[in-house]
């Protein structure tokens, strides 16, 4: 791999110096890096040696490239996978967040790009979710893909929502509850688990339901085949309007009688690993740290 995007938010001082010495290294290594154009001005005054640094506009970032390298945390990763995923481009995260559950590399370890750069590599392959909103049950909304999680609930105000559930075009369930959590085998570890959802192994073939907080001791998470049609429908009488929060990052509005669909996506995200570690190591380290 030799044409390396890099994405992280340069005006944060600590990703941006932590940036450079990753750009240097891989350098260093004979790359050709690909920088957000809008990153530009911030770049040129931090990078000495300019050699083999190329500007793109942000939708083009993955657009060519072989690797995407993101520095952050989780939230930075879901936030990469919707543009690298389209593409098929694979993407390895350098931690720089608490947990970094998703991410591969700690700033430590530098040296294990060198491994990347010769191609000593697995890739992960996880699954995503499609998210539709029809409007009135009917029309295509708005339509977008998550890496970890579909949430529906009341937004910013802590208050029961009413939720009827359909697979396949049978009723399932209708819940009482702050909401539900929609998730991929990689999201069962984040808001998922938090709601008291179940810890699914990513290579599981599957999505999971879990209501937040149901006011019925009835209510449990649910766990359906990936190749499962679902659809949340808001029935809710008292409140004008719900949400639905793709990944922590995208939302949407739900009025009264909308219809989200969620079905398995066609399009996968791609983790580059050059550790030997299982998923059960990294959920033991990540999650008895306590960060």
């Amino acid at each position: 791999m030799h044409r390396i995007a890099l994405h992280t938010n340069f005006n944060i001082h600590e990703k941006a110096n932590c940036a450079v010495s990753v750009i240097e290294h891989l350098q260093g290594l004979g790359c050709e890096i690909v920088l957000s154009g809008q990153t530009r001005e911030r770049v040129q005054r931090l990078l000495q040696n300019r050699r083999g640094v190329r500007f793109v506009p942000s939708s083009m970032l993955c657009r060519g490239t072989d690797l995407l390298i993101v520095l952050g945390g989780d939230g930075s990763i879901l936030e990469a996978a919707r543009n690298a995923a389209p593409e098929g481009v694979p993407i390895v995260g350098i931690n720089l967040g608490r947990l970094g559950y998703m991410a591969e590399i700690e700033m430590d370890e530098l040296h294990l790009l060198d491994r990347i750069v010769r191609d000593q590599y697995q890739i992960d392959e996880r699954s995503m979710l499609k998210v539709e909103i029809l409007r009135g049950g009917k029309e295509v909304a708005a339509t977008a893909h998550a890496l970890n999680d579909a949430v529906i609930t009341n937004g910013s105000v802590a208050r029961l929502v009413d939720l009827e559930l359909r697979e396949g075009g049978t009723i399932l369930s209708t819940y009482r509850a702050d909401g539900l959590i929609f998730a991929t085998p990689t999201g069962s570890t984040a808001y998922s688990m938090s709601a008291g959802g179940p810890i699914i192994d990513p290579r599981q073939r599957c999505i999971s339901v879990t209501p937040i907080c149901p006011h019925s001791l009835a209510s449990r998470p649910l766990i359906f085949p990936d190749d499962a049609v679902l659809e949340a429908k808001n029935i809710c009488e008292r409140e004008k309007m719900l949400y639905l929060t793709m990944d922590g990052r995208m939302n949407f509005e739900l009025r009264r009688g909308d219809v989200v669909r969620i079905v398995r996506a066609d399009i996968t995200t791609k983790l580059l690993r050059v550790k030997e570690r299982s998923f059960y190591t990294t959920l033991r380290q990540k999650l008895s740290s306590g960060t």
